[in-house]
């Protein structure tokens, strides 16, 4: 952090204060009632905390706000000089986050600030275009009217709306994503109608392809299977309109996991992967090519296919040990999700033990928020691999960070193979260590 940044982002924290209107007394005494508000009153004077902004502000030797202080500014602008909550591209609160990024504050730092916030807003069940923008709201309301409004701009910020909303996984429960989702869903829906001009269509049917993926894996979540069928056809459409093979064998593969667990029997999830493994053998995605071979292992380890299943993680590893550089996926499978998926095949055509071992590594791996939901599946599978071991008392108080995990997300699968792994505890059930897991079971997630 330069002296050059602070001066920037002291100047930007300026511009903010005096877009409001507020004078330095006026900042502070607006940060007092905002930490009134969340049970933090101030012990110092109204004059004390507006030397404290000066500093901050200052055009020689600006003062990098504490972390007490940068919570109250993210609460403060969080929301418009309306009083409306606004989150989005373009908003104060996205012009105080890039101003802490100038003093210095890590990514990190200002992600925990950003899902605060978001979780904050959701709480109180404010307006749901919150996470939009200001700008993109207005550019959104007259593109719906007068479909020739729409343009690059404005599908970027679409886009940006809908990485805000997945970067969340994890963090708020999946009803309320889907409701965050909701103004997105909406908009594509009639825009995919209208005549909009022609070199934009490509973007919107991509932004679409990626919300409704997004929309029918929380639709499944919330327990809402037809919803979620009918959002993963939606988004098929989008993606095989777009023409990229390795978009559609995204959706395919998101599909074919809701399906597995809202469907009897593999037969209907068998055939999306297989669909996923075609696009994908054909796409620019060495990365998705990874994961949807990665997918097929499992199929086929449930199905008790042992020679399948093995090959077709040999397929993923082959594909994960590639120069994938360039590869437009990159992000979007890790050798830690590949090693979950290795414990799967473990578990059911292999080594209990060496199960473990796969999940073990896996979880410790999955460490950031978007892959709690995930972590949650791996730990209760290594639960599942520790009963098999003759190790009950351990599975169960794993089992217990996996209640507690899947009670703030929400996730249907981490439930499901959760109560999958207290079946196979019934042997024990006269057991305290039981006893004490059921209790929490029915506190947590009723039963």
């Amino acid at each position: 952090m330069s002296t050059h940044d602070r001066l920037i982002g002291a100047a930007m924290l300026k511009r903010l204060r005096r877009s409001r209107g507020w004078s330095l007394a006026g900042t502070a005494r607006a940060l007092a009632d905002v930490a009134a508000q969340l049970g933090q009153p101030f012990d110092a004077s109204t004059a004390s905390v507006q030397r404290t902004v000066a500093r901050w502000e200052s055009s020689t030797a600006p003062v990098v706000p504490g972390d007490r202080y940068e919570l109250l500014l993210a609460h403060l602008y969080a929301q418009d000089s309306h009083g409306q909550a606004s989150l989005g591209p373009g908003s104060d609160f996205a012009e105080l986050l890039e101003a802490l990024g100038h003093f210095g504050a890590s990514e990190a730092r200002l992600s925990e600030l950003r899902t605060l916030l978001v979780r904050t807003t959701t709480d109180a069940g404010v307006e749901l275009l919150a996470l939009l923008g200001p700008s993109t709201q207005s550019a959104l309301s007259a593109a719906l009217v007068n479909p020739s409004r729409l343009d690059e701009a404005l599908l970027t910020s679409l886009h940006a709306s809908v990485a805000h909303v997945n970067a969340q996984v994890g963090s708020i429960p999946f009803v309320r994503l889907q409701l965050l989702l909701a103004p997105v869903i909406e908009s594509c829906r009639r825009l995919l109608v209208m005549p909009i001009p022609s070199e934009l269509l490509p973007g919107l049917q991509l932004i679409s392809a990626q919300a409704y993926t997004l929309a029918g894996r929380f639709a499944f979540e919330t327990c809402d299977d037809d919803a979620s069928r009918t959002l993963y056809q939606a988004a098929t459409d989008a993606a095989t309109s777009l023409g990229v093979p390795w978009r559609r064998a995204v959706v395919h593969m998101s599909h074919a996991l809701v399906t597995l667990y809202s469907k009897p029997g593999l037969h209907a999830a068998k055939t999306l992967i297989d669909a996923a493994v075609r696009d994908a053998r054909i796409g620019e995605s060495i990365t998705i090519r990874a994961r949807t071979h990665a997918l097929q292992a499992e199929i086929a380890a449930r199905a008790g296919a042992r020679k399948q299943a093995k090959a077709a993680l040999s397929l993923a590893w082959y594909d994960m040990d590639q120069d994938r550089t360039d590869d437009p996926a990159i992000s979007s499978f890790s050798p830690a999700h590949l090693r979950g998926f290795e414990g799967v095949t473990s578990l059911y055509v292999g080594d209990a033990a060496e199960a473990h071992d796969f999940f073990a590594r896996s979880a410790q791996a999955l460490a950031a928020p978007r892959e709690q939901v995930q972590r949650a599946i791996v730990a209760a599978d290594q639960a599942l691999a520790r009963i098999r071991l003759g190790d009950p008392q351990s599975a169960a108080e794993l089992l217990h960070g996996c209640i507690d995990a899947t009670s703030r997300t929400g996730g249907r699968v981490a439930a499901i193979r959760l109560r999958h792994a207290r079946r196979d505890l019934r042997p024990w059930r006269r057991e305290g260590f039981v006893a004490d897991l059921d209790d929490h079971l029915v506190e947590t997630l009723g039963g």
